[in-house]
């Protein structure tokens, strides 16, 4: 290699250099993000509570929620079957999206829904943040979440145990949002 290298003349070091150059930039380019829909996350008393964003990158969909707040601490996060927030409980936002039927939870067996997410661990200034990829070919996801009644994505009082059908044993629910196309 030293050999090689030595044999190389300025010129052709320029001309090496260029062409691994442009083919790193070809090959690494990311592709466009595009915000599918976003929820404005609200408490059972009105104030906010965060945002939520579906994100498509490529075939790629990522859910990314910002929390803020809330009760320091672990908290059960799923999509709901239903585009409706109303307060106090938020019961109207339904059960989780859960379009092929599984029971609840990545550690169930049988599980999980389409609208199990990871818990959202909400630090002591009340403030959270969790971003996951969203498991679900493009049109199904499109099929689902923008249905004709909608979905919500609702913050649960405590931490989901990923096992326990069908809400994790979570507890109430917290904040509540609709997801809207922008």
């Amino acid at each position: 290699m030293i050999r090689l290298t030595r044999s190389l003349t300025p010129l052709s070091l320029t001309a090496v250099s260029l062409i691994a150059l442009t083919a790193c930039a070809t090959t690494g380019q990311a592709a466009t993000s595009t915000v599918l829909a976003t929820a404005s996350l609200a408490t059972a008393d009105g104030h906010s509570a965060g945002r939520a964003e579906l994100v498509t990158s490529g075939d790629h969909i990522r859910l990314h929620l910002t929390a803020s707040g809330l009760p320091a601490g672990a908290h059960g996060a799923h999509l709901h079957t239903t585009g409706r927030c109303e307060a106090p409980g938020f019961t109207t936002a339904g059960g989780h999206l859960n379009p092929a039927g599984h029971q609840h939870g990545t550690e169930n067996p049988a599980g999980p829904h389409l609208g199990d997410l990871p818990n959202l661990i909400v630090k002591d200034d009340g403030t959270g943040e969790l971003t996951v990829p969203v498991s679900v070919a493009r049109a199904d996801f499109d099929a689902r979440v923008f249905d004709t009644d909608g979905t919500a994505i609702v913050i649960h009082a405590g931490p989901d145990d990923y096992k326990t059908d069908p809400s994790g044993n979570s507890g109430g629910r917290i904040a509540c949002g609709v997801f809207a196309r922008p």
